[in-house]
């Protein structure tokens, strides 16, 4: 018989999507390695190993057996994803390019060396971020520097601002994956692209009221209100949209700040100053990374009360998904102070062993890279699995939310009988 590898779902899916991974044609008990790997748009490596035996009838199914060594162990149908590894230090996996697919190698080696050399079998499988059908479409309104990615169908759509941290630029995966779950989402850039400012000096709310506006009037999307999305700075960010913005009916923020970070925010006569931090609580890990998570000041301290946010303020339901390790905020501290403001609207879910960068699911998970307002490498805490297995389930329960409070009826309206 020969020997064959089958995807299930096919040659190629959505990266979000879960692949079920069979090899068939092997010996009874025969001892395999499977390695994963990829190139990102810049060609840096990443890859992942595992070592698998048949069973007695020579056949491996990784929704059943369990990996006896490598990059992870036991029984892990994805674990070939989402355990990947950039050969390049710092090095952190990101789609910049969402209309072309992540083409990943699955190659089949005989027996568990070290090293392996004898090539059994191989496939390539397209991981794509934009499902059939989904509209990507470049926005240049006014001030706005956008991506809007639009559902299939004929809509309206419930309305998402998807906002990332203090790297800059646009980045529009979460947003095309996310689209392709029946969410109009807005992709906003604020900094360091196109013939927006270069550094993050300073900010002006005024821009993302815009975008507040912008998705609240398209006509594809439904209303009356639109959510925010955010990650790291984009956290609080989205925390102040929903703090001094109209519109705004869900808000959900990964690993983010309750106070202002980074630099000044404007909003009409109003002047928010960025937390201040202490460089000597910066500590240095052995490897010679800097670990940051005490550098900044108790926002509840004086004078740094100036620096919070006015939750208090905003009528927006609240999502807070927060790791437990993460490196860069006190993420579940000021989670639990956004959920102490007294109001029975807000939610956190709280991953254990979970460090900063919590992405879509199946991503590789991002210990170290380097940090742009920092200057150099810093850890972001968490441990692979656990992380990983937070990824998952907050790719899902951030859905959830969305859905529930931005009212998608073919979510939660299903036709009567």
């Amino acid at each position: 018989m020969d020997l064959t590898v089958t995807l299930t779902p096919g040659p190629r899916s959505l990266w979000d999507e879960p692949v079920a991974i069979a090899v068939h044609g092997l010996a009874p008990a025969q001892r395999v390695t499977l390695r994963a790997s990829l190139r990102d748009e810049k060609e840096g490596l990443f890859q992942a190993s595992a070592l698998y035996q048949a069973d007695a009838g020579g056949q491996l199914d990784l929704a059943r057996a369990p990996s006896l060594g490598g990059s992870y162990s036991g029984v892990e149908p994805m674990g070939l994803f989402w355990s990947m590894k950039p050969d390049k230090p710092f090095w952190r996996l990101v789609k910049r390019d969402v209309q072309t697919p992540f083409l990943l190698d699955l190659e089949v080696y005989e027996g568990h060396d070290p090293q392996p050399s004898k090539l059994l079998a191989r496939v390539v499988h397209e991981r794509s971020f934009l499902r059939p059908g989904v509209r990507r479409i470049p926005v240049r309104e006014g001030s706005l520097r956008a991506t809007l990615f639009l559902p299939p169908g004929s809509g309206p759509f419930p309305g998402i601002i998807d906002i990332f941290g203090s790297g800059g630029g646009l980045f529009e995966y979460r947003a095309s994956l996310l689209a392709a779950h029946g969410f109009a989402v807005l992709a906003l850039a604020y900094y360091a692209f196109e013939d927006l400012p270069k550094d993050m000096k300073e900010l002006h709310l005024e821009y993302f009221e815009e975008a507040v506006q912008y998705l609240k009037n398209h006509s594809q999307v439904k209303g009356p209100g639109v959510g925010l999305l955010g990650l790291s700075k984009g956290g609080d960010l989205c925390l102040s949209m929903a703090s001094h913005l109209k519109d705004i009916t869900a808000t959900v923020l990964i690993n983010g700040s309750v106070a202002n970070v980074g630099c000044v925010l404007y909003y009409k006569d109003l002047t928010i100053p960025p937390l201040k931090s202490d460089l000597k609580r910066v500590k240095m890990t052995e490897d010679g990374f800097a670990d940051i998570v005490e550098a900044l000041n108790n926002p509840l301290e004086e004078p740094n009360r100036e620096s919070l946010i006015p939750v208090e303020k905003a009528e927006s339901c609240f999502l807070f998904l927060v790791g437990s390790d993460d490196h860069n905020y006190r993420s579940e501290f000021y989670a639990k102070l956004l959920q102490a403001n007294g109001k029975k609207n807000r939610e956190i879910i709280c991953y254990h062993a979970t460090g900063h960068y919590i992405e879509p699911r199946y991503f590789p998970v991002c210990l170290v890279s380097f940090h742009t307002l920092v200057g150099k490498p810093v850890i972001w805490g968490g441990e692979i699995r656990a992380h990983s297995m937070a990824q998952i389930d907050a790719w899902k329960q951030l859905q959830a939310f969305f859905h529930k409070h931005l009212g998608n009826d073919q979510i939660t309206h299903p036709a009567k009988l």
